[in-house]
Order: structure tokens, then C-alpha cells, then sequence
């Protein structure tokens, strides 16, 4: 009888575990948050790029940053960003943007370089579009990081 008590204790006690919310839903993140930003990077084999922008919510809040990238595949280029937008996805408070992105390129662009990629960390994810100067040519895989 005792050996059956156990198992029994440990399946309740993964149920119950299971029923409880570890964090808000998806359907619970609906703070909008965006970014605008301007990164300038070179690549050769080891890609890094800097920048800063600025994140704005639909509460109001808003907030500088700096961003890094940091890279690593078969790449060659130089690069600026002038103009770049992004949005996040399943945001609940601004400071849930920051932190280290992973992120993955392929890039081809040459005179008026362009930028579209998806960048995640967890739940959070971030669609970056920017236009700029420069040329960029190869495949990467790496971090993208966003700091006060």
C-alpha cells in the first residue's frame, strides 16, 4: 500500500504543476512595442555591427538603446542602416526588449543595402526592416544584443 501512495502523490503533484500559469498567455501580451534604429557594421568572417534606436509602446513609454551584433559565418562587407524599423512580439513590460537576440542572415546587397531578418529571445521576437548604403555578402549566425 505504501508503495502505490508515491507515484500517486508525484502524478498529482505534475497535474497540479501543469494547471498553474508560469507566466501570462500569449493573449495577455498585448503591449505594441517598436523600434527605430540606425546600426553601421562590417563583416569578414566575424561580423559586428553597433547602433541605436529607440523603443516606443503603446502605453507611452519609450526608451534608448544601443544595440550590438555579433556574428560568425562566411561573410564580407561593410554597411550602414539609416533608416530601420522593427516590432516586437509578446511584450508584457518595455524592459522585456532587452537582452540577447539569436539571430541568422543570408545577405546579398550591394550600393543601397537593405535589411529584413527575424530575431528572438524566448517569447519575445523582434522583425527588424531598415534601408542604408554599403554591400554585404554571405551567411551568419550569431547574437543580437539590446542594451540601455
Amino acid at each position: 500500500m505504501k508503495r502505490t501512495f508515491l507515484p500517486m502523490l508525484a502524478a498529482a503533484s505534475c497535474a497540479l504543476a501543469m494547471t498553474m500559469p508560469l507566466r501570462a498567455s500569449a493573449e495577455d501580451a498585448d503591449l505594441s512595442c517598436k523600434i527605430h534604429y540606425h546600426l553601421t557594421g562590417w563583416s569578414l568572417v566575424y561580423k559586428h555591427a553597433t547602433g541605436d534606436g529607440v523603443v516606443d509602446c503603446a502605453n507611452g513609454l519609450s526608451m534608448p538603446v544601443h544595440l550590438t551584433a555579433k556574428a560568425v559565418g562566411v561573410t564580407a562587407g561593410k554597411w550602414r542602416i539609416d533608416d530601420g524599423d522593427g516590432d516586437f512580439t509578446h511584450v508584457f513590460r518595455i524592459s522585456d526588449v532587452l537582452g540577447k537576440y539569436a539571430q541568422a542572415s543570408a545577405d546579398a546587397g550591394v550600393v543601397k543595402a537593405g535589411e529584413a531578418q527575424v530575431v528572438t529571445k524566448g517569447e519575445v521576437s523582434l522583425a527588424l526592416a531598415g534601408k542604408g548604403h554599403g554591400m554585404d555578402l554571405g551567411v551568419d549566425v550569431g547574437e543580437f544584443r539590446i542594451s540601455r
